[in-house]
């Protein structure tokens, strides 16, 4: 096995910071960094970089907003839209058109790699489009028999919503984009018989030059009448939105928690709860973690990581995945699975964090 690594990253990001760091703890050459917005602006720059055998990681384009910019106007273009403006820092534009830029770039790339078989991937482009799209994802889960949350499918606008409720007889749901990340978006709804209604989401509705725009915000917002709800979740589902039941989370104290696991070769290895007070637990929300041994009887352990265990089972093709799950009563649920799931700074399982553990996965 050759020692030689590349990253597909924003050079000087967290993530490519925190590998280099496992690569000199290993004694192991520094990884070879090809920026995202130079391999979209010149692809041929890829297969320079892997000239020499070896590993090669596919970390997301989003840290870098010249390549999230990039991958905008791609899908854009392959949608047959018109040119849109450039987002600002944190808003949530057109999540549909970026996932069709980036599923095209996934695309090459997996055509490139096909002419490379001396390179080994952590995980494969074709698995990472399919974490990415959280509805199929889910979906392709549950094909796997992996315990998920119900999925009431595609939401098209808020009185579709309704509409969706009521033939489900459900009072609370969770929305989410199809295509968000980190909780961007997602929306927890509940009403009630007296016609109460309650929307809470990261996502903020804001009024710039006449027009109302989302932003992405680390602080959560509630929404209780009518006309901002419905805003909220037409202006989402213009984006691509989808439905899924309200699974009660575990309580410890007077907050309540779920589960982030990273499988790192198809085994369950690092895994943290987050605790928090608020219905989105993500840890960047400035919610705490959390010890899952200490939180998890063995009946909820052994469910936590046979979940986890059938999951990663699902992407045969990737080394490394994060799943959130929900974990009560020795029932395991997955939430999500995220390909760039393992950015957890100091979380060890058996002394490594989660890119050395990877690291010496492949060079074991």
């Amino acid at each position: 096995m050759s020692d030689h690594l590349t990253l597909l990253a924003t050079d000087g990001s967290k993530r490519v910071r925190l590998m280099q760091a496992a690569r000199a703890q290993l004694r192991l050459p520094p990884a070879q960094v090809l920026e995202w917005r130079d391999w979209l602006r010149q692809p041929s720059l890829l297969d320079t970089a892997l000239t020499q055998p070896g590993l090669f990681k596919i970390e997301p384009p989003g840290d870098d907003p010249a390549a999230h910019r990039h991958l905008l106007h791609d899908g854009c273009r392959l949608l047959g839209r018109p040119p849109v403006r450039d987002p600002e820092h944190g808003e949530l534009l057109l999540m549909d058109a970026w996932f069709a830029g980036f599923a095209a770039a996934m695309e090459r790339l997996a055509s490139q790699l096909t002419t490379l078989p001396h390179t080994r991937v952590f995980n494969a482009p074709a698995d990472i489009i399919l974490m990415t799209d959280k509805l199929t994802c889910q979906r392709h889960l549950a094909t796997h028999g992996v315990p998920v949350p119900g999925l009431l499918g595609p939401v098209h606008g808020y009185e579709h919503l309704q509409a969706l409720l009521s033939e489900h007889q459900l009072d609370r749901v969770y929305l989410k984009p199809r295509y968000g990340s980190s909780a961007s978006g997602v929306v927890a709804y509940r009403r009630n018989r007296a016609g109460r209604q309650q929307a809470t989401s990261s996502a903020s509705l804001q009024r710039v030059d006449g027009e109302t725009r989302l932003f992405n915000l680390k602080r959560i917002s509630r929404y209780e009448s009518e006309s901002e709800i419905a805003t909220l979740v037409d202006t989402l589902a213009r984006q691509q939105l989808y439905a899924e039941t309200w699974l009660a989370k575990p309580r410890t104290g007077d907050s309540h928690y779920d589960l982030r696991v990273i499988t790192i070769g198809g085994q369950p290895a690092h895994r943290v709860a987050r605790i928090g007070a608020q219905m989105m637990t993500n840890l960047h929300l400035d919610n705490q973690r959390g010890n899952a041994a200490s939180l998890l009887n063995p009946a909820d352990m052994a469910a936590l990581e046979s979940a986890a265990t059938l999951a990663a089972s699902a992407f045969p093709h990737s080394t490394v995945a994060g799943l959130d799950l929900v974990v009560r009563h020795g029932q395991a649920h997955v939430l999500e699975a995220n390909a760039f799931g393992d950015l957890l700074p100091g979380l060890l399982w058996q002394g490594d964090d989660t890119y050395t553990a990877q690291l010496r996965h492949h060079h074991a």
